[in-house]
């Protein structure tokens, strides 16, 4: 197996590729763009492509040199999509490069499909191959092929062989660029390869990584480790009895940060069943994980698609809130209904329907808390089964207890307000019961869900204001018509 921290992609050429990777060879030769325009240094200003060009356009691209990516990026996202256009065609390759690999999915997809496409692909070359990965995997299968042509061979079977893992597997956000080390290097030889791969303009490395002669992974050294070695310490001996923390390549990307965070790794190497080292994971992706991560968890509890935001076209949105809102009002229905049995009772009593949305909205909100403490737990940590019940019991206990405190604030406050003792005994006693109910439904449907094969966090607010509505209700309106009548 080759080094996969080969160089980075350059654009089809007619120049033969170069080889290299491994300690000892040579950095590949660059190729030059089929349409003549060579790769210009950071900070240097692109050629004007158009007849007519803003100046906002030639204003960006003078001035992403002295501009961090990150802020470039948003700033490009204030501008309308012909401008953000404009001022990538106007910057280094590097520079769009590294924009590009900022903006959100959706504002990459229209910068692509708007560009020239050798121009597209001039860029796509110049980034990482995990997030040049990440843009294509957004675009259609068309004008993703369309791009990857325009690639030299070995570059885009790179790209291709990437794209073909799963997106939420740890092969689907690793990083190819990696240094390897073989194991018969001494520690200067080492140190001198990494400096001649960063020329070859890799990414910064966080650790070296020592393979045998057959690319398996035998141990981690860090920079530090390097640097404070002892001069001519062979790097094979100084990993010798490591027990190397490593994923396969099939992991879920959210394990892959749960290892990282437990670990605190700067970057986790992924293999193959065999050991080869086929990339790695590094903090900055894993940052990305969490975020999308949480993001997914906090859409999902409502019912709305994991993967929408603000720049997803809204008849889409439609269509993918349309069937939860349909389940939601199949719930309220089944709420409704429990009102309409007890029809007779609130006519007796008026006051009931003013107390009654008071009992439903503090076990909701009660479930809520037992809820997100719940999918926060089984997004960060593993549960087995028996630890998974065990906090189920332990929102129960609070449920209670905080249940407890409520009743009887709520019985003197209905008490005091309707003048009538026993008004404010159901209402205590539906209070208590109902928020016990809610915290323990809170802590068991993300476990059920789970259990099912389904996201935690899929839906599970609309699952729990049913239970919260309907037996709230149940429960105040039933007491009522115990006690009072």
């Amino acid at each position: 197996m080759t080094d996969s921290g080969a160089d980075q992609h350059r654009p089809l050429a007619d120049s033969p590729e170069a080889s290299g990777a491994r300690a000892g060879t040579g950095a590949p030769a660059a190729a030059a763009p089929e349409d003549g325009a060579s790769h210009r240094g950071r900070g240097e200003k692109g050629e004007s492509r158009g007849l007519s060009v803003p100046d906002i356009c030639l204003d960006a691209g003078e001035e992403a040199e002295f501009i961090h990516p990150a802020d470039l990026a948003d700033h490009l996202e204030n501008l309308s999509l012909e401008k953000r256009v404009c001022a990538l065609r106007h910057m280094s390759t590097e520079d769009a490069a590294e924009a590009l690999a900022e903006l959100e999915g959706n504002a990459a997809v229209d910068v692509l499909e708007n560009l020239d496409a050798d121009v597209a692909a001039q860029i796509i070359a110049e980034m990482a191959p995990d997030d040049a990965a990440d843009v294509l995997d957004e675009l259609d299968e068309e004008h993703r092929d369309v791009l990857l042509e325009r690639l030299t061979r070995e570059d885009s079977e790179e790209l291709r062989n990437l794209l073909n893992f799963d997106p939420d597997s740890a092969a689907g956000v690793m990083n190819t660029e990696i240094i390897l080390l073989e194991h018969d290097l001494t520690v200067d030889e080492a140190i001198a390869h990494i400096r001649r791969e960063m020329y070859a303009d890799k990414e910064s490395p966080y650790y070296g990584y020592v393979v045998d002669d057959h690319d398996m992974l035998v141990g981690v050294l860090s920079l530090r480790d390097l640097m404070l070695a002892r001069p001519g310490t062979v790097v094979g001996d100084a990993v010798s009895g490591q027990n190397v923390v490593s994923v396969t390549y099939d992991t879920d990307k959210g394990e892959v940060a749960n290892l990282l965070s437990h670990y605190n790794y700067l970057a986790m190497p992924v293999v193959d069943y065999e050991g080869h080292i086929m990339g790695v994971v590094t903090y900055d992706d894993i940052m990305d994980i969490i975020h999308d991560e949480a993001s997914a968890d906090m859409l999902g509890m409502v019912g709305a698609d994991p993967e929408e935001s603000v720049d997803t076209p809204w008849l889409e949105s439609v269509r993918k809130r349309l069937p939860w809102l349909a389940v939601n009002m199949l719930n309220s229905a089944l709420s409704a209904s429990v009102v309409y049995m007890f029809e007779g009772t609130i006519a007796q009593m008026a006051v009931l329907a003013v107390l009654m949305p008071m009992v439903a909205n503090q076990a909701g909100n009660t479930g809520q808390q037992a809820l997100a403490v719940m999918i926060r737990q089984l997004a960060t940590d593993r549960f087995d089964h028996r630890k998974a019940w065990k906090a189920v019991l332990r929102e129960g206990k609070i449920g209670l207890a905080t249940g407890l405190f409520m009743a009887l604030a709520s019985f003197l406050g209905a008490w005091w307000f309707t003048g009538n003792l026993m008004v404010g005994g159901v209402m205590g006693g539906a209070i208590l019961c109902d928020m016990f109910l809610g915290a323990v439904a809170g802590g068991s449907i993300p476990l059920i869900f789970r259990a099912l094969g389904r996201d935690p966090a899929q839906a599970s607010s609309i699952f729990l204001t049913m239970l919260t509505d309907g037996a709230g209700f149940f429960i105040f309106l039933g007491l009522a018509s115990l006690i009072l009548f």
